[in-house]
């Protein structure tokens, strides 16, 4: 059997490793998981009542155009129902964008450290990505948009950018759009976004009405908690929806999915108490660091990536050992963990587990 000859090489996704795992594999108890950048708040308790009251409804077939949660969208960001496409989280709209758009021959430009599903289906069309070197752990947009040519289809913004947490700010990006040639579609993927407090944070909801080639990504998996029911979506002008929903799977969110997005999007003391327990574990985190002297990129988000002098899979070892699971082994940043920030409890525990692990490294040479 042959596959396509673009995925021969295509490398599967590795998500944060299973607490289970873990705990299986070296015997430990606790294990505390800052991997994967899920919420550690949880989510809303009204998703949670919305959950259970769909039960009752799980032998029948979800709404396939989701049309409550469409409409409680469109009226959140005051768009229009028919500019929305939801998806199995954001990854699945980047999915269906590689899908509508490019083809063998093709060029997709993004930053050569960011959100690797943009590579990732973008090899399995076949299309060529061109990657351009993040500047200070930001996009560099000056850089990118020296790189589109006439077979440019897609420029991926990953904003704020995973791994490093940094933005672009929106004097800059809008300079960029306004330079990007029309019929090359900028996506704004804003999965963290409702952890920004940064008042230059672009309105890329203005640039999104301006600007017919402009879509942005958000999701439900982050700051209100739903991770494990996949549901995120696109916005963009209807046109461009309308052409993404020729490639969209029917039926492809679940009825527990959408209603406890629209619940979660309902509850905005939910949101705002993450956000504000958010920027104190940010500002904890920070201080220690600081006492470390370990360097990290600027967090807008609900993680960090910090230089821990050490390889960063050596970092990763042992940190798992003592129980903490991280993210590690970046390509360009060699020595850098990216870890999730959790509650308080979770943020002491890392940070006594860091400087157990940086301790032995110093012993060993």
């Amino acid at each position: 059997m042959q596959p396509k000859q673009s995925i021969v090489s295509l490398p599967v996704y590795q998500p944060g490793k299973p607490i289970e795992e873990v705990k299986r594999e070296l015997g430990l108890k606790e294990v505390i998981k800052l991997a994967s950048n899920e919420n550690p708040f949880g989510s809303s308790e009204h998703a949670k009542a919305a959950i259970i009251k769909e039960l009752e409804n799980i032998s029948i077939y979800p709404d396939s155009f989701s049309t409550e949660l469409t409409a409680a969208v469109a009226e959140y960001l005051g768009i229009e129902r028919n500019q929305i496409i939801f998806g199995a989280g954001s990854d699945e709209v980047i999915l269906m964008l590689a899908r509508a758009f490019l083809s063998p021959g093709d060029e997709t430009i993004t930053a050569d450290e960011t959100f690797s599903q943009y590579r990732h289906n973008a090899v399995i069309e076949g299309a060529s990505i061109i990657e351009v070197p993040l500047r200070d752990g930001t996009h560099d947009l000056p850089a990118m948009l020296a790189k589109v040519t006439e077979r440019t289809k897609i420029i991926w913004v990953c904003n704020p950018n995973n791994p490093t947490g940094t933005i672009v700010r929106h004097a800059e990006l809008d300079a960029f759009i306004r330079q990007v040639p029309s019929n090359v579609i900028v996506v704004l993927d804003e999965a963290y976004i409702e952890y920004v407090m940064d008042e230059d944070f672009p309105d890329s909801l203005a640039l999104m009405r301006e600007f017919n080639n402009v879509i942005l990504l958000r999701t439900f998996s982050k700051i209100y908690g739903l991770a494990s029911l996949r549901i995120g979506y696109g916005a963009g002008h209807a046109d461009l929806i309308r052409m993404i929903n020729q490639v969209r799977e029917p039926f492809n969110t679940t009825r527990m999915a959408q209603a406890a997005a629209a619940a979660s999007l309902a509850d905005d003391e939910f949101l705002q108490s993450c956000r504000a327990r958010n920027a104190e574990g940010k500002a904890y985190m920070y201080r220690e660091f600081d006492r470390l002297g370990l360097h990290y990129f600027e967090a807008h988000g609900n993680f960090i990536m910090v230089d821990v002098k050490i390889p960063s899979g050596q970092a990763f070892d042992g940190l798992l050992r003592r129980g903490v699971i991280s993210r590690a082994r970046w390509a360009h940043y060699p020595t850098y963990i990216r870890i999730t920030i959790g509650s308080q409890e979770q943020n002491e525990a890392f940070v006594a587990a860091l400087e157990s692990v940086l301790a032995e490294a110093a012993v060993l040479g």
